[in-house]
């Protein structure tokens, strides 16, 4: 998490996020349950907390403890969503299976419930879709948060916006006093980073998607894919003009691109932090709406 910086009303999101990173890639000792929460069937009776993110580019499965504390989880590189709208439903079906299976492997027992997110300002049925993808999967779902404020249950934000940009949409909730007052949400993200490196290299989508998240590629890429960073901050622009926004958080995985805060604090001229992970921050977020 070198090289990020934030300050945010949560003391505690730096080791969160530390150990959600270790949870989700595997460097993490594992969770076992205690036996005396174990029933007959092998079924976990403790408070378990379950997100579902079905991203444009990563669809990721966290679970939380009682204590909000990350235990288990899985992500997967898929384009099963587009502009936050579910474009594959059997596709999209088929992944959470089988991260739920990985999952449930990881804690010995089977999840039954999740929540799931949305982009602010979807229409309704593509909400459904989202919960129905769940369900399909095996899951209840029992709660629909919109993204940037799944974010904000993590970063406990008093003033300022959380701009959450994934593979194809940003999006943006503006908070005053510790609320959402405005949300929208736009096309742009990772998936654009890709198309301009893959039409500047003259390769395929799936090489310039290897080659965007190549470490020491990323330094002479950073000219390409500027361009769509600063469309991003003229969206982060259009949308909070008129709230007067002093600070902007930036979340969601595009924003681990080295640079990516930097272009958007010169273009929007409005302070700008990343947390480290900010793939894994919404969500974290999402889980905590279970």
């Amino acid at each position: 998490m070198e090289g990020y910086r934030i300050e945010l009303m949560n003391p505690n999101l730096a080791e969160l996020l530390r150990i959600t990173d270790d949870v989700m890639n595997g460097s993490s000792k594992g969770w076992r349950p205690d036996p005396e929460r174990l029933n007959f069937h092998g079924q976990y009776q403790g408070d378990l907390h379950v997100g579902v993110d079905l991203g444009t580019a990563y669809t990721v499965l966290i679970v939380l403890d009682e204590n909000y504390q990350p235990i288990a989880g899985s992500y997967q590189f898929a384009q099963i969503v587009r502009d936050g709208l579910v474009v594959d439903f059997v596709g999209a079906v088929s992944l959470l299976r089988k991260l739920k299976k990985q999952v449930e492997s990881q804690l010995g027992f089977e999840l039954s419930s999740a929540a799931s997110s949305f982009p602010p300002g979807v229409a309704q049925a593509e909400v459904r879709a989202t919960a129905n993808v769940l369900q399909a999967a095996g899951f209840e779902c029992t709660g629909l948060i919109d993204e940037p404020s799944a974010a904000n249950n993590v970063l406990r934000i008093d003033d300022g916006a959380i701009i959450d940009v994934g593979g194809g949409t940003t999006g943006i909730a503006v908070i005053k006093k510790g609320k959402v007052v405005y949300t929208a949400d736009e096309p742009t993200g990772g998936t654009h980073f890709t198309l301009v490196i893959a039409g500047a290299k003259d390769i395929s989508f799936d090489e310039a998607e290897e080659l965007k998240k190549t470490a020491r590629e990323q330094a002479q890429l950073l000219p390409v894919v500027r361009p769509v960073m600063e469309k991003v901050g003229n969206i982060i622009t259009r949308h909070v003009k008129s709230y007067k926004v002093k600070k902007l958080y930036l979340v969601g995985g595009t924003c681990a691109y080295p640079g990516m805060d930097e272009v958007v604090q010169e273009y929007t001229g409005i302070e700008t932090l990343v947390p480290g992970s900010p793939l894994f921050v919404t969500p974290l977020g999402i889980a905590m709406h279970n």
